[in-house]
């Protein structure tokens, strides 16, 4: 049984939550809050598996609420539901930043909340954020040195991939490295409108281009590409002449773009691609620096006490996988390290 927090000041709607949530006998709800302050108390106290948050309430609002949250020892997900996340808003992205994992906004199109769109969506959201926090398991700090690939030797591809609390990090990362001399491809766990906001965001916190992803696109050397949410994104040899290019799919998973299907693309494409592992619930990337790693690139990982939620890159420490670890700026002066030396 899936066990379910609701946050949100109107008592209408945490009725109509808690119907859509329990409608279909695998999500229960085990309490409501009025306020964020009630939802940091009650988070501690009932331990849910998800939380489904409000952002706009008395006392505290949700943008604060969940960053106390995800302060809390062994933290549920947290699930933005509000009228304020419509079209990547900047408050989307400020409570992505602080540590929720994906949004769903209350709003229909014609304006007044759309019932229906949260029926349709609000249980496969909740359902696939608690798997992919009880898919954590405790992090072995010490990495196993014989699966981790060789980390010298340069590099002609960098590929990060993030979640919760990955949008600070990554700001963090870019500012750090500086313009690469090689192309870097971003897979950010986002809903579908958040990318232009985000890319501007990385762009003027990492004082480094960043642009939205596009099908075909040429990757090229010194900027940063973000691949939009709503589809997966693959890096492919170009058929007309040298270099990379980005490749996108639509996805029918809950939650995109995948780091797996980017860090094995990497792995077939590129000479030879650096991958990094950021913060985030879950595991995704670690079959995907499975790839990389039998094909000799290296892959790093974001250190676990820096980190929003360590899931991601403690489950490539866990594994073997992680040929280094360090906090996001430290990674970033790595990553530019790196990406300088000459191929052997």
């Amino acid at each position: 049984m899936i066990r379910v927090l609701v946050v949100d000041d109107s008592t209408f709607m945490r009725l109509a939550m808690r119907r859509i949530i329990e409608a279909e006998g695998d999500l229960r709800v085990v309490g409501e809050a009025a306020d964020g302050e009630a939802a940091i108390e009650q988070a501690a106290r009932l331990r849910p598996d998800v939380v489904a948050m409000d952002i706009e309430m008395p006392r505290l609002d949700g943008i604060e609420a969940t960053r106390r949250i995800m302060a809390l020892p062994d933290p549920p997900a947290v699930l933005v539901v509000s009228h304020h996340t419509r079209d990547g808003s900047a408050t989307a992205l400020a409570a992505l930043e602080r540590g929720a994992v994906d949004y769903v906004c209350k709003d229909s199109d014609i304006g007044g909340v759309d019932l229906g769109m949260l029926d349709k969506e609000l249980r496969l959201r909740l359902r696939h954020w608690a798997g992919q926090r009880s898919a954590r398991r405790p992090i072995a700090i010490t990495p196993a040195p014989v699966r981790a690939a060789n980390v010298g030797g340069g590099c002609d591809l960098v590929v990060i991939g993030a979640s919760t609390g990955g949008p600070d990090a990554l700001a963090l990362l870019l500012a750090a490295a500086g313009p690469l001399p090689v192309p870097c491809v971003i897979a950010q766990h986002m809903p579908a409108d958040l990318a232009p906001d985000l890319a501007a965001h990385l762009a003027r916190l990492g004082s480094v281009p960043v642009v939205v992803g596009e099908a075909g696109q040429v990757l090229l050397p010194g900027e940063v590409v973000l691949i939009p949410g709503g589809c997966d994104g693959q890096v492919a040899r170009r058929a007309d002449a040298p270099g990379l290019a980005l490749r996108l799919r639509v996805s029918a998973t809950p939650v995109q773009p995948s780091v797996d299907l980017l860090f094995r693309s990497a792995a077939t494409a590129a000479r030879r691609a650096l991958g990094v592992v950021m913060t985030g619930m879950g595991r995704d990337g670690e079959l995907g620096a499975q790839a990389m790693t039998e094909r000799g690139m290296p892959v790093l990982a974001q250190s676990p006490e820096s980190c929003v939620v360590a899931g991601m890159p403690g489950a490539l420490i866990e594994a073997g996988l992680a040929a280094e670890t360090h906090d996001p700026a430290a990674m970033g002066r790595r990553i530019a390290r790196l990406a300088t030396e000459k191929p052997q």
